[in-house]
């Protein structure tokens, strides 16, 4: 057994690290004879040895075992989950929620340990309040048995701490890099996408979300990671930026959702404040007035969507003034909010639960409007979260984006890092985003938008304040030799 350990680990050990002599011919000779008596004795002593150190210099699963190392599964996770939101659409929420399962396993057999940052553990909190809201709701309203499988999309919410323990063993630079760049190419693949669906399929442009609302808005994460990533010096191509910028909006607009038309030129604004350091007061000017220009050119190539989405609105609107008709994408939003605002007045504190929110929100456009309509939430996500979970959910709610939101500042104020600023700003953008999409839509509850507000979360409070750390066990090392750690 020794011996056949002992040649085994010489077999696994790389010829970089083997001691290199140089030897005369007859030296050469001498020791080629005595390595071949000895694999001789070898296959002799112990049977299948020879075949055991040949088929381990073969076998492609150790070369792919040494070349996975903890650090390099993490950098292909952050690709898939910063490009695939807009392109693949729920293969964010299977990479995310499948690798925070993975990482709970590595940190129960002590593989990976806990990264129990002070902004990190706020956040999680927060999040966690808000899930416990969401259960009390049921159980006080008695319908838990009836809400249980309403619960399965707050696993992705309650895998916060899980999933920041793993992703800080990356560089942060690193995982900066990979951020902007998974992001440019998703703002090229989702205006491809976005051209096929609108003037080929004849269709709002849904990207790999199927959803307008939910591709404009991850998309907009997306040109924001651009933007900052060209305004903050992190990565030089910034023409290259600029332009998936320029073809994200583009998609964005295709898209046809208006609220997120509103979304980009705000959250445009502060990436260029953030970065206003880097630039004399002459140069923002310029930049602002450069980002006018790019922006009406934008608006030329969508005139047809924009003229078509506004004309959209103003019908809407001379119907429901009119006419009080309930039955277009305005109306029925102002009578989900009519019916939602009711029935939180009738229960404050603890909310009615998920399944009745949507049993009231049904009965409600029967009874109120005529109308045969349901919908899983109120196109409000501060209301949907009142009607399921009352003041409780809807507190703990808007504290999970004031605390993101607080903490991104203090590293602004704080901080003159690029790396930091930058997770501070997609932090921001994050918030932004999802606040402003979140007015007339959905804010938590949607498997793509869950995840991907993870994802910006995660990323942006440990670029922005976090510690990198190594794991510990049999996965280590984290990074590679030589590679300088944050503390």
């Amino acid at each position: 057994m020794f011996a056949g350990d002992f040649w085994q680990n010489i077999g696994d050990c790389p010829i970089a690290e083997r001691r290199q002599r140089l030897y005369g011919p007859g030296e050469r000779a001498r020791r080629g004879k005595r390595s071949s008596s000895r694999q001789l004795w070898l296959a002799l002593l112990i049977p299948g040895a020879t075949w055991k150190l040949r088929s381990k210099a073969l076998n492609p699963f150790t070369t792919l075992r040494r070349h996975l190392t903890p650090a390099q599964i993490n950098v292909y996770f952050s690709i898939v989950c910063f490009f695939s939101p807009p392109v693949l659409g729920s293969l964010v929420s299977i990479a995310f929620n499948a690798g925070g399962v993975w990482s709970a396993v590595l940190l129960a057999t002590k593989r990976r340990r806990f990264n129990l940052d002070r902004p990190m553990l706020a956040l999680t909190a927060a999040i966690y309040a808000y899930c416990a809201a969401m259960i009390l709701a049921s159980i006080v309203n008695g319908r838990l048995a009836a809400d249980l499988r309403f619960f399965l999309p707050l696993v992705t919410l309650l895998l916060l701490p899980i999933s920041y323990s793993s992703w800080s063993i990356t560089e942060k630079i690193t995982l900066a890099r990979i951020a902007i760049l998974a992001s440019t190419t998703a703002c090229f693949g989702a205006l491809a996408i976005a051209v096929a669906q609108y003037h080929w399929f004849g269709m709002r442009a849904e990207g790999g979300a199927g959803n307008a609302i939910v591709f404009a808005t991850v998309t907009c994460l997306a040109v924001m990671m651009c933007l900052a990533g060209a305004l903050s010096g992190i990565e030089k191509r910034w023409k290259l930026l600029v332009t998936a910028a320029i073809a994200g909006a583009v998609a964005i607009v295709y898209s046809g959702s208006r609220m997120i038309w509103v979304a980009v030129p705000i959250a445009g604004i502060v990436v260029l404040l953030v970065n206003r350091r880097r630039f004399a007061s002459a140069s923002v000017a310029r930049f602002a007035v450069i980002g006018v220009a790019v922006a009406l050119v934008i608006a030329a190539i969508g005139s047809r969507v924009i003229l078509d989405r506004t004309d959209f609105l103003v019908s809407d609107w001379d119907a429901l003034n009119a006419n009080g008709d309930h039955s277009t994408a305005l109306g029925l939003r102002v009578a989900m909010w009519e019916i939602g605002s009711a029935a939180f007045r009738a229960m404050p504190i603890f909310g009615h639960g998920i399944s009745a929110s949507r049993e009231l929100m049904k009965q409600g456009f029967q009874n109120q409007f005529g109308l045969n309509q349901g919908f899983s939430h109120f196109h409000n996500g501060f209301l949907t979260a009142l009607v399921e979970a009352g003041l409780l959910g809807a507190l703990a709610l808007a504290a999970i984006f004031v605390l993101a939101a607080w903490n991104a500042a203090r590293t602004l104020r704080l901080s003159a890092d690029p790396v930091e600023r930058f997770g501070a700003t997609m932090v921001l953008v994050a918030v932004i985003t999802y606040l402003t999409g979140g007015l007339t839509g959905i804010l938590i509850g949607h498997d793509i938008l869950d995840a991907t507000l993870m994802v910006f979360l995660i990323s942006g409070t440990y670029l922005a304040s976090g510690r990198t750390i190594a794991p510990t066990g049999k996965s280590a090392p984290a990074v590679a030799t030589g590679a300088s750690r944050q503390s």
